[in-house]
């Protein structure tokens, strides 16, 4: 692999949320690239779930504090981090009282998906690209996993783009079977927008469903992977069809080896404007 720095995004790890097949990819993913010799960085929502005490999450005082705007309301931004000791690996938790302190995840006791999941998705992903401004760490891949963070690829190509950190950054986006019924709210469009954003842009977002929120994310990546063994196929026809590189399914014992060649593949490829 050249050298250089990977981070990963991700909406699940064990042991902080149960285990899952994104969650161990999440867990063991980052390990075996840092294993290969890459500098990581990795990122999760403090989902209220998480045992901050029996995880040992503790407050980066430096990194918290900033205001992230969205529909005209600030929303204090605090950054936590936690130590996977037997990889030697650190994960940063993105946090906030009115989006990640209570206890369900996406939905609540009734199952009732979160009026507001489009608004915790928009903070998190924003979240994660402030807070690695703020550590002037400049990443080579950044590696999303699953729906909340598919507003990544399309702020970095965007908003962000002319940022020295992420000139040159390339995105790779591995889809799960994490699917949601329900649609997201109907000014997400909107409410995703920041300089450099157009309507053209969000037009995927008129209609936020699962697989047009997931196509958004495809078309502002650089790469696709598929996470899941199963994943809805209208999402495998779009990336294939993007003629972006394209990995297919890797059982475990395959994927580490196979994720870490197709980073290379990424960053042979053409950038998407």
């Amino acid at each position: 692999m050249s050298k250089g720095r990977i981070l990963f995004v991700t909406q699940e790890i064990t042991p902080y949320m149960k285990e899952s097949h994104m969650a161990n990819i999440g867990r063991y993913l980052p390990q075996g690239i840092q294993e290969k010799g890459k500098e990581i960085r990795t990122f999760m929502p403090r989902f209220g779930s998480i045992n901050e005490r029996r995880n040992q999450l503790h407050e980066v005082i430096r990194l918290s504090g900033m205001n992230l705007i969205i529909s005209d309301h600030d929303h204090p931004l605090i950054i936590k981090v936690a130590s996977i000791q037997s990889a030697r690996m650190q994960i940063y938790f993105i946090d906030n009282e009115d989006y990640f302190q209570r206890k369900a995840v996406f939905t609540d006791k009734n199952n009732k998906f979160f009026e507001d999941n489009d608004e915790r998705a928009i903070f998190f992903s924003r979240g994660v690209i402030e807070t690695v401004k703020k550590l002037s760490w400049q990443p080579e891949i950044i590696h999303c996993h699953g729906w909340m963070t598919s507003l990544v690829p399309l702020y970095i190509k965007k908003a962000f783009k002319d940022n020295p950190l992420f000139a040159d950054t390339k995105i790779v986006m591995s889809i799960y079977d994490d699917d949601f019924k329900e649609t997201l709210h109907k000014d997400f469009g909107s409410k995703i927008k920041l300089p450099g954003i157009t309507s053209k842009d969000v037009k995927q977002y008129k209609t936020p469903t699962f697989v047009n929120v997931m196509k958004a994310a495809i078309d502002f990546s650089d790469g696709v992977i598929v996470g899941s063994e199963i994943i809805n196929e209208d999402l495998v026809s779009y990336a294939k069809n993007s003629n972006k590189p394209f990995l297919a399914y890797q059982n475990k014992e395959k994927y580490v080896n196979a994720y870490a060649d197709f980073y290379d593949k990424v960053m042979l490829s053409e950038t998407i404007a």
